[in-house]
């Protein structure tokens, strides 16, 4: 299987590696020609995945997208949600046909609110389209950390091909058919994650306040994704309640990283200019917000979030107008 993955972050090159430690040839392609020129001569990306040695065989790294695509059989994009349509537009002016394309970013397309399965369904006109989702950072994919995910779409004998192509006696995939939910888990626990953040930066994460965010940011996920078409179920399993666990918990969390300096004070601007990786939640939540104020969808904490990323208020006073809203009954 010829196997092409479009974005050298953390999560593309960790993919790489597992896919040519399978012995696909893989071609994975970074955007700037003296970044791939460096992931070629050392086989490390320093950058995003330091200390994890990439593969010379099978492994080809490369910074022009025609030929990263080239008879490739499946494409995954493993490139940020805002730079989701302009790579697509790129691939249909290519011509590219693979057998399958995978989605690895958990995100939603900031101005028609879109999810990335539609956002490439649109521009490139294929049915073939999945999303693999789920508790997986690249630090521990690429140290061959046990992981599973879920990778959904609608054709699931297809789905089946690639579910088996994936796995790795250390990479669990299972397989699933509720592409919405899959999606829509994936952009709402970002925004989750960056509320936990903004716990431990306040000094108030501990074991209680992080488990009822959780918990209640995991009723907020239920309740949107529902709304949208998703099946409620999804939100139980792996690309649900699973990275909100692991995003919410982990050293390894670009976002709970970013809410963590929220905390400490810090603007959105600085802690943006400082960062070499995009942390999703930062725009899903005006994404996620406005879905929420569409449907007229319960989601306070996501409503708490949008406050102190775009309206500059004081997290502090965020966390106790939570606290203090009316007393009402648990609904999930």
């Amino acid at each position: 299987m010829n196997c092409a993955i479009l974005g050298a972050g953390g999560w593309g090159t960790a993919l790489a590696r597992l896919l040519a430690r399978k012995g696909y040839a893989v071609r994975l392609w970074a955007r700037r020609p003296e970044f791939a020129h460096e992931l070629d001569t050392l086989r490390e990306n320093r950058t995003y995945l330091p200390g994890v040695a990439l593969p010379n065989d099978h492994l080809e790294i490369v910074s022009d997208l025609a030929q990263a695509t080239e008879n490739a059989d499946v494409v995954l994009l493993a490139v940020p949600s805002f730079a989701m349509r302009e790579i697509a537009k790129r691939l249909k002016e290519l011509r590219a046909r693979p057998q399958a394309w995978i989605n690895l970013a958990k995100g939603l397309e900031r101005d028609s609110l879109l999810t990335m399965s539609a956002v490439l369904q649109q521009e490139l006109q294929s049915e073939n389209i999945f999303t693999l989702s789920g508790p997986s950072h690249a630090e521990e994919v690429g140290r061959d950390f046990p992981t599973s995910v879920v990778l959904a779409g609608r054709d699931l004998a297809l789905g089946e091909k690639l579910q088996r192509a994936l796995m790795t006696e250390r990479f669990r995939v299972y397989l699933s058919d509720d592409l919405l939910g899959v999606e829509y888990g994936g952009a709402v626990k970002n925004v989750i994650a960056l509320a936990a953040g903004i716990l431990d930066g306040l000094g108030y994460g501990g074991d209680n306040a992080k488990a009822a965010l959780i918990a209640r940011g995991l009723a907020e996920m239920v309740r949107l994704g529902v709304c949208l078409g998703a099946r409620r179920e999804t939100f139980f399993g792996l690309a649900g309640v699973g990275d909100l666990v692991a995003t919410c918990t982990s050293e390894y969390s670009r976002n709970r990283h970013v809410g963590y300096r929220l905390g400490k004070g810090e603007s959105l601007r600085e802690i943006v200019e400082s960062m070499a990786m995009v942390a999703e939640g930062i725009y899903a939540t005006r994404a996620v917000r406005e879905l929420a104020r569409r449907y007229t969808v319960e989601m306070p904490i996501t409503e708490a979030v949008y406050a102190v990323l775009y309206e500059g208020a004081d997290p502090l006073a965020q966390l106790n107008a939570l606290m203090t809203r009316e007393p009402k009954r648990e609904i999930l």
